[in-house]
């Protein structure tokens, strides 16, 4: 699985660098070639983790997927630059990195896993929100190039719109971490813990 370094990853991983990575494409062939070398370096990495056991194994298991969901997402992008298809790259990565951590969290127990297991999704929560803001932003801003200065209006509102939707996801989900943190208390204990999350998170 150390191994598993899939080509098309290489070829469509700029996306953080804008526009400019979006500018260029790839051909038909080239697109086919590498969709066939991410099944075939997945297909043997997942062939790696039958020497592991237990736990070990999902958790090698799911990073494989994982990447191999995030190299068709990156090459899809690129061979089809688009808003959308860079937003989904960005929530395969997402997702994938959740699948593994959650995974990871099977090996402990109780509080802790449900902790660990709460802390994964607020994790996913924020990348998807961050990811869901940047695509919003770029499509309003796209919209008041187009336009006229009323329509540049209507794009900052989407904008400010579109980063308190992610800053309530985020939020939410860090709440959701800190109030799985007082199932470790009782009684007095526990409803103190709970008032002060939903004090620090502006939580009615």
């Amino acid at each position: 699985m150390k191994n598993f370094h899939i080509s098309a990853i290489a070829i469509a991983i700029s996306f953080a660098f804008g526009s400019s990575a979006m500018a260029q494409t790839m051909s038909k062939s080239q697109y086919k070639s590498n969709k066939d070398d991410i099944a075939a370096e997945s297909k043997s990495a997942k062939a790696g983790c039958d020497s592991l056991s237990a736990n070990a194994k999902d958790i090698c298991v799911a990073q494989v997927k994982g990447k191999e969901k995030v190299a068709k997402a990156e090459l899809e992008a690129r061979y089809k630059p688009s808003q959308k298809n860079t937003y989904d790259a960005s929530v395969a990565k997402a997702d994938a990195d959740y699948a593994v951590a959650k995974e990871k969290c099977d090996d402990l127990s109780g509080n802790a896993k449900d902790v660990c297991q709460k802390e994964a999704k607020a994790a996913q929560t924020a990348s998807q929100a961050n990811a869901k803001a940047k695509m919003k932003t770029a499509d309003a801003s796209a919209v008041a190039n187009e336009k006229s200065t009323k329509a540049r209006q209507k794009a900052d509102e989407k904008t400010v719109d579109a980063r308190k939707d992610a800053a309530t996801d985020k939020r939410d989900a860090d709440y959701a971490v800190a109030k799985e943190k007082c199932d470790a208390f009782s009684n007095e204990a526990k409803d103190g813990c709970i008032a002060k999350a939903k004090k620090r998170y502006g939580i009615s």
